[in-house]
């Protein structure tokens, strides 16, 4: 089974303040308000990759390609609230028997008669997210983010490339929120 991801944010906001990151990063000028604003762009890409979820409300639109015929479809990135069922479609044609069940990770679970489903193609757009703005982000991604984001900072200058990879913290919390996959 192959699986294409599309992520397309809702609002343009940074999911954490540039003075908040700009003060764990102790500079106290404002001259880099726009090299920081980037650092913590590229971080939060590499939180969200690593970590399978969305920190701020995104639609995501996930395709599989030649899906297994299990009942239960996991969704792969998370966390989705169920306030919006999920679009699903099979092979080009909309389908509506199946149980949605959000949370950190979300998945489909097809009705009883459509356990033995054998689609060529499954296409779902569902809204993920912990919110909708900065405040609904857990204290522990949000202070991932800024290690992430320190780590950029901090390794601007030339360095060997096994050297600036991924902050230990983000890698430890990104851990916990991560799905398991098989």
């Amino acid at each position: 089974m192959k699986i294409l991801v599309n992520r397309t944010a809702q609002e343009a906001e940074l999911p954490v303040l540039i003075r908040d990151v700009k003060k764990y990063l102790r500079v106290g000028h404002n001259e880099e308000n726009e090299l920081i604003a980037k650092i913590i762009g590229t971080a939060t890409q590499e939180l969200e990759q690593f970590a399978q979820v969305a920190l701020l409300r995104q639609t995501v639109s996930v395709i599989y390609l030649s899906p297994s015929p299990d009942p239960v479809l996991r969704l792969p990135i998370g966390p989705s609230f169920g306030d919006q069922p999920p679009s699903v479609e099979l092979d080009g044609v909309a389908f509506t028997s199946f149980d949605f069940i959000g949370g950190l990770r979300p998945h489909i679970r097809w009705h009883a008669p459509y356990h033995d489903l054998a689609p060529s193609m499954v296409k779902i757009e569902y809204e993920a997210g912990f919110g909708a703005s900065k405040a609904d982000i857990p204290a522990d991604l949000a202070q991932a983010l800024m290690d992430q984001a320190a780590l950029h900072y901090d390794g601007r200058s030339p360095m060997d490339t096994r050297s600036l990879t991924m902050s230990p913290h983000l890698a430890r919390i990104g851990a916990r929120y991560r799905g398991v996959s098989l």
